[in-house]
């Protein structure tokens, strides 16, 4: 998969992520992009390690299940995220 549909496919699966995940995250459009493609790589890397038992760093590809995996990586690249960033805060 390119560069072009890996931004498009983080673009979309960090916004979903956002709306699904509860709390304020902040961040712009580029946080989101940067977040979901993290997330896409996290949701392949799993995806293929729950397949075929061995850990590969893989991404999704545009497709409706690849969106989906790629939103439950986005979704668990924000919680990291937030669990970094909380701790810098206090």
């Amino acid at each position: 998969m390119n560069i072009i549909a890996w931004a498009i496919l983080g673009l979309i699966a960090g916004a979903i992520g956002k709306a699904i995940y509860p709390g304020n995250q902040g961040g712009g459009i580029l946080s989101t992009m940067i977040l979901g493609i993290i997330g896409a790589f996290v949701g392949g890397s799993l995806f293929t390690l729950l397949q075929t038992g061995s850990l590969q760093l893989t991404a999704t590809s545009l497709s409706i299940p690849g969106l989906f995996v790629a939103v439950i990586g986005s979704i668990v690249a924000i919680f990291l995220w937030g669990l970094l960033t909380k701790s810098s805060r206090a």
